[in-house]
């Protein structure tokens, strides 16, 4: 299993910071309220919290990818 990566779908994000909550580390909203990655490949200790904000997410905008 290869480094994952954090992805993001700007068109159907709406910055709600769910993930946000999740995973501070990794995703920001700012208070130009959009949604910023921190960290695109973050370390495989964070496994279970990607995996969790991926199923939190309202709009279905992130997804995980193998590399």
């Amino acid at each position: 299993m290869g480094p994952m990566k954090v992805v993001v779908d700007f068109d159907l994000c709406e910055s709600n910071a769910v993930c946000m909550g999740i995973a501070p580390e990794v995703f920001e909203v700012r208070e130009d309220d959009f949604l910023y990655i921190l960290d695109e490949n973050p370390p495989e200790e964070l496994r279970p919290k990607m995996e969790q904000a991926v199923a939190a997410c309202p709009r279905a905008a992130i997804s995980l990818v193998e590399e």
